[in-house]
């Protein structure tokens, strides 16, 4: 694992982060997609965990979510909008295009109940959960108000998927219900005024000035 932060380490992933697998305190913080199980029970070897707690359900962040929570018998939490989906009640993912499906497809994990319902204001490892819709219902932010660090899911990412470069960009439309809601998810992020973002997909965001300029591009709706 990679420390990050105080009480925050990245599970590693190689070549290098993709899909983000964290660890705050003692909880695991999203479950990349089920063939990330080998990695994530490897990282996860002598460490003692408290509870999964995922920022969206969709087939890269639950993927696992069901083993590790029995494999431990540690209680599921995540935002009340993404309950069905987890639950295996509604679709898990966004969108009917043809990439989405086909990470549904291969990525999604089993279904499992949801111990523990996330709304706005609630507490995960000293975080504070921040409803940020747009890419999933059921999207949250978790904010450490102490130092600033924001783990974010996929309200941001910072890698091209073309590339596979770091930079700062918004999730895809086609993998985003709602865009909009999406930026209007990301202005919320910026106005906490993070000093380290934590997001979904690539390395960590620590240019704050370039965050700041990558919200101010973004369309006004």
């Amino acid at each position: 694992m990679k420390r990050l932060a105080p009480g925050v380490w990245r599970l590693k992933e190689l070549p290098g982060p993709t899909i983000n697998v964290y660890l705050a305190e003692n909880v695991l913080i999203d479950a990349g997609r089920r063939w990330d199980r080998r990695r994530i029970f490897a990282e996860l070897e002598g460490v003692e965990i408290a509870e999964v707690a995922l920022t969206h359900v969709h087939p890269d962040h639950q993927g696992c979510a069901k083993w590790v929570c029995e494999a431990r018998g540690v209680p599921l939490a995540c935002h009340a909008d993404d309950v069905d989906a987890m639950e295996g009640r509604a679709p898990v993912g966004s969108g009917t295009a043809l990439i989405p499906r086909i990470y549904d497809r291969i990525w999604t994990g089993p279904p499992h109940k949801v111990d523990r319902v996330l709304t706005e204001g609630d507490e995960v490892a000293g975080f504070r959960v921040l409803h940020a819709p747009g890419h999933a219902a059921g999207e949250v932010i978790f904010f450490r108000n102490s130092d600033r660090v924001a783990i974010c899911g996929d309200v941001v990412r910072n890698i091209s998927y073309l590339t596979a470069m770091p930079g700062v960009r918004q999730p895809p439309d086609e993998m985003t219900y709602d865009p909009a809601e999406n930026r209007r998810s990301i202005r919320k992020l910026a106005a906490l005024e993070p000093s380290l973002i934590l997001p979904g997909h690539g390395p960590a965001i620590t240019d704050m000035d370039e965050f700041t300029r990558f919200v101010a591009a973004l369309p006004t709706d």
